[in-house]
């Protein structure tokens, strides 16, 4: 055993992580670089080993190392962005959990597990110049109409009771500016319902700005929403945030549930009192922001699963807007197959004319787990193969074809069964063959079935789905 763990091994073993691992001693030598390290901070090891760490990152100081801070303090930094210039002269930008090493009552050492995010701060500090630049000046902002909201409610198409009542409810929540919380499955329309508010707002003149929160690191996403303010922290430069964007329009934060708790409590004061501090700065800052804020998961859900706090929630839903799947407005499917139709019609100069009546009937019955944009992707996928000017059951992908089978296979052995009934032992059935083809490897199963693999844990939990024993 004592061999497994022999020094000469650790370093092999380490040397296959992806994150960047160092350690130092008390004195603040650097004593251990993984390659990763190496690799990240552009460091031959040689060249390095021995030396203090201020020695090779010039830039950083006892205050702003997060390994000394994590000496000096004694207790473990866990996910700090930290921003520094090699003794080449590149500026890096890393996420930090730095951890004190003891031994026998006394701090040793320390090491960090570093992971780089130089090129998505460079991308999002250029996404910000750009709004910047796109959004600076009130009487530039009033001479865009929408400034950045693309979709109006014409683009929400559907007749059904479930899609009249939603235009109705998002309608009349855009004459106001109270916050709006939307929530639906992944692929239901949620960002074009915003564009339509927006749209439909008095703000419709002014900024429109969507942020995904789970597209970032928390420590850029702070400074993306916020701001940040020269010398706030290593590397930081005055900047605005999206916030100050968006002053006079709306700001679409979707994914809500995936920023930190912290952050959100950063958020719900903003919601409170309009006011925002840049990271860094102690100046308070007046804006008039819509915050329309969207979870592709059930509000309750998150707040059970301790992913959005509740005093913030009860902010955000003075209007809670509900998008429905496809699945519960089939009557819809029709209508927007040949919205589909015509948009990829122009866009590849064809002249479909339609859909065979077999070729919609199974688009009718299918779950769509993807909602209307599995639909489209369905749509086009169809008009780039297909000949004629009619889409038939051949021109759509495989999983339909096997559905038509089965369903002709299943009419003659089940007449009179219910039609829901119908298809959900035809969805068991080609899961339990498709497992069983694939050796029960889920997440190859999902590939195969071209669903999310929560989906397809779902569905086997659903239908009591096991494998054969024998």
């Amino acid at each position: 055993m004592d061999l497994i763990f022999s020094k000469k091994n650790m370093e092999v073993i380490l040397d296959y992580i992806g994150e960047g691992i160092q350690i130092i001693d008390a004195m603040g030598r650097i004593v251990y670089y993984n390659r990763a390290a190496a690799e990240l901070d552009d460091i031959n090891k040689e060249d390095t080993i021995g030396k203090h760490i201020l020695e090779v990152y010039p830039s950083l100081s006892q205050d702003t190392s997060t390994l000394l801070q994590a000496i000096r303090m004694g207790k473990p930094i866990f996910n700090m962005q930290q921003t520094f210039i090699n003794y080449k002269g590149k500026k890096i930008t890393t996420i930090n959990s730095s951890i004190p090493i003891t031994s026998k009552g006394k701090i040793v050492g320390a090491i960090e597990i570093s992971r780089n995010i130089t090129d998505v701060r460079e991308l999002s500090e250029r996404l910000l110049d750009l709004q910047e630049r796109l959004y600076k000046g009130k009487e530039q902002k009033k001479k865009r109409e929408g400034n950045g909201a693309v979709y109006t409610f014409a683009d929400i198409i559907g007749q059904s009771r479930e899609i009249v009542k939603l235009k109705s409810i998002a309608l009349k929540a855009a004459q106001t500016s109270s916050p709006i919380l939307v929530y639906g499955e992944t692929g239901t329309g949620k960002e074009l319902l915003v564009h339509a508010i927006h749209h439909a707002s008095s703000r419709r003149h002014q900024s429109f700005i969507a942020q995904n929160c789970a597209a970032l690191p928390a420590s850029l996403l702070e400074g993306i929403l916020f701001g940040t303010a020269k010398g706030g922290f290593t590397g930081a430069e005055d900047r605005p945030g999206l916030f100050e964007l968006a002053d006079g329009g709306t700001l679409f934060l979707d994914e809500i549930n995936s920023m930190p708790l912290e952050l959100q409590g950063k958020l719900l004061r903003v919601l409170q009192d309009g006011t925002i501090r840049r990271v860094g700065e102690v100046k308070v800052r007046h804006v008039d922001v819509r915050i329309i804020a969207a979870t592709n998961t059930d509000p309750a859900l998150s707040l059970a699963n301790k992913e959005l706090r509740r005093d913030l929630y009860y902010r955000l839903n003075a209007v809670e807007i509900r998008m429905p799947e496809l699945k519960e407005r089939v009557e819809d499917i029709p209508l927007l197959v040949q919205y589909f139709i015509d948009k990829f019609n122009d866009r590849f100069h064809k002249g479909v004319t339609g859909v065979s009546e077999k070729a919609l009937s199974l688009l009718k019955s299918y779950d769509w787990p993807g909602n209307v944009r599995e639909l489209e992707h369905v749509i086009e996928g169809a008009m780039n193969l297909m000949e004629g000017n009619e889409i038939t059951v051949e021109c759509l992908p495989q999983k339909f074809q096997y559905l038509h089978q089965h369903m002709a296979d299943m009419g003659k052995e089940k007449r009179g069964l219910p039609l829901k009934a119908a298809i959900e032992e035809l969805e068991r059935k080609m899961i339990l063959e498709t497992l069983e083809g694939c050796g029960w490897n889920i997440s190859h199963g999902a590939e195969l079935l071209e669903l999310p693999r929560q989906t397809l844990q779902y569905k086997i939990k659903k239908y009591q789905i096991k494998k054969n024993k024998g």
